[in-house]
């Protein structure tokens, strides 16, 4: 599900908010025993093997697909970009949605009963998968209480809609101020202008795979 942009948060009764986690968007697909981790291009996220195991033997279900985000947090829970980039933190799997279960398609299923379903798989005894909760209607509260929190913003998402592009659209709504965007655009070899969730991010995002598996000695056939 793809994110449109919104210049301001809003609060409507019809939609729930969520915190945006600054990391690598992933869906998460698990089954028999094993779990691929896959960008939105469709390339394997394939320098994640304990984060992938860890989140076979967090789930009680035999298989499922999860929509969520990769992301390093810090002691105070904050999502640090770089640290994800660069692998010097425990990565995490914070989801938000739920597709599959178990052979169950949940893609034509109300966005707040996904997430019910999804709240009720994640035990909370789990470092590694995260549930991504949300608040309803008051948009602009979680939208300041992010800003004041020095996090990347909100997304907000109709609460009754499917998991289809065109029937849903989750929105974005950015904090202008966040700081770790500074310098991240001279990471990327970007113009400050072109928006990174739309532009080559994913393309950024498995250059640094690469760069990574080389410096460790890791090969793609060793980790297919």
């Amino acid at each position: 599900m793809p994110l449109a942009v919104a210049r301001a948060a809003f609060s409507y009764p019809d939609w729930i908010f969520e915190l945006k986690w600054d990391g690598f968007r992933s869906l998460a697909y698990i089954d028999a025993g094993r779990c691929r981790l896959v960008s939105r291009n469709g390339n394997d996220f394939k320098s994640f093997p304990t984060l992938s195991e860890s989140l076979v033997s967090a789930l009680t279900s035999r298989s499922a697909v999860l929509d969520g985000e990769i992301v390093c947090l810090d002691r105070r829970g904050k999502p640090q970009f770089v640290d994800l980039l660069c692998r010097r933190g425990e990565p995490r799997f914070v989801a938000f949605d739920l597709l599959r279960i178990d052979g169950e398609d949940l893609r034509f299923v109300p966005l707040l009963e996904r997430k019910a379903k999804l709240r009720a798989l994640v035990s909370n005894k789990n470092d590694h998968l995260l549930y991504c909760d949300h608040v309803e209607t008051h948009g602009e509260k979680l939208f300041a209480l992010a800003c004041k929190k020095d996090l990347e913003g909100i997304v907000a998402k109709r609460k009754y809609d499917p998991y289809i592009v065109g029937e849903a659209q989750w929105v974005k709504i950015r904090n202008t101020g966040y700081s770790q965007w500074d310098g991240r655009e001279k990471l990327f070899e970007r113009e400050r202008e072109i928006d990174p969730d739309i532009y080559l991010w994913d393309a950024c995002v498995m250059a640094s795979e690469e760069a990574i598996r080389s410096r460790r000695g890791y090969s793609p056939s060793s980790l297919a």
